[in-house]
């Protein structure tokens, strides 16, 4: 079934530009299931590791969702959906489907579902429990139009690379969790480098006399420790003026450093 997009005038910038994102991670789920277990742990274990997460604890919702949610949707790198027993009896998750994956098409947001308590092939042609759901909003609401489209976006969310809760417990699931948007902050944030940066080349040179560059028959490994955002093209640029093959280790941390203390 083809699922099209509707692109709003909000996201109608480029999607090639540079984005200043409002938040490192929106969380998409439907709160009778997971609000006071599950989610809570989720975002204080995100919250702990200093990424910054928007969170929606408004309980009383309308039929649409709110222009300041859709604006946390588009303004959010990631976007984790936990598709959960009763998630698709909710119009307003349903909708906010709709508006994350409107935002992976137009800003690139990435994507990451979670299915807990469900099968992806559940969540993929509505059956089960999570169909059962879902057929009970549809059998409420008889709007056969709108419920094309969620059909559809469920089904392309499902197909989507995520992460089963399956049988080990949750702390062992929120770990990954959080290792996955570790590594994905990793890969989308950057910093600006300086076009002709002051007092890198003397510290190159020193480098390359320590790892002994005029021999051939070494391979030589260098470990570099620092915060997020750490460009390994230009690691990899200074290395290639020198004539060596080195692999770039970058450690990441994902709180604040005082670097001033060190």
């Amino acid at each position: 079934m083809a699922f099209q997009l509707e692109a709003s005038s909000s996201l109608s910038f480029s999607s090639s530009s540079i984005r200043k994102w409002a938040h490192d991670v929106f969380l998409s789920f439907r709160g009778e299931d997971v609000r006071q277990n599950f989610i809570s742990h989720l975002y204080h274990a995100l919250h702990q590791r200093g990424i910054n997460t928007y969170i929606d604890n408004n309980l009383e919702r309308g039929e649409e969702i709110s222009s300041e949610l859709s604006k946390a949707i588009e303004g959010s790198m990631i976007s984790i959906i936990v598709l959960s027993k009763n998630y698709a009896e909710s119009r307003w998750c349903l909708d906010e489907l709709l508006k994350i994956l409107e935002c992976k098409e137009m800003v690139k947001q990435i994507i990451l579902p979670l299915f807990y308590d469900v099968d992806p092939s559940e969540v993929q042609h509505q059956k089960g429990s999570f169909g059962e759901a879902f057929a009970k909003l549809r059998n409420k609401l008889k709007d056969e139009v709108k419920v094309t489209k969620w059909e559809a976006a469920l089904e392309k969310v499902a197909n989507l690379s995520g992460l089963e809760l399956g049988d080990r417990n949750e702390s062992e699931f929120i770990q990954d969790i959080i290792k996955w948007v570790d590594s994905v902050m990793v890969n989308r944030t950057f910093l600006k480098v300086a076009k002709h940066p002051v007092g890198i080349e003397s510290r190159v040179r020193d480098i390359f006399q320590q790892l002994n560059m005029g021999r051939n028959d070494i391979v030589c490994m260098i470990g570099i420790f620092g915060t997020g955002g750490i460009d390994q093209v230009e690691i990899k640029d200074w290395g290639a003026k020198g004539r060596m093959e080195a692999r770039a280790l970058t450690w990441y941390q994902a709180w604040i450093w005082n670097i001033n203390s060190l």
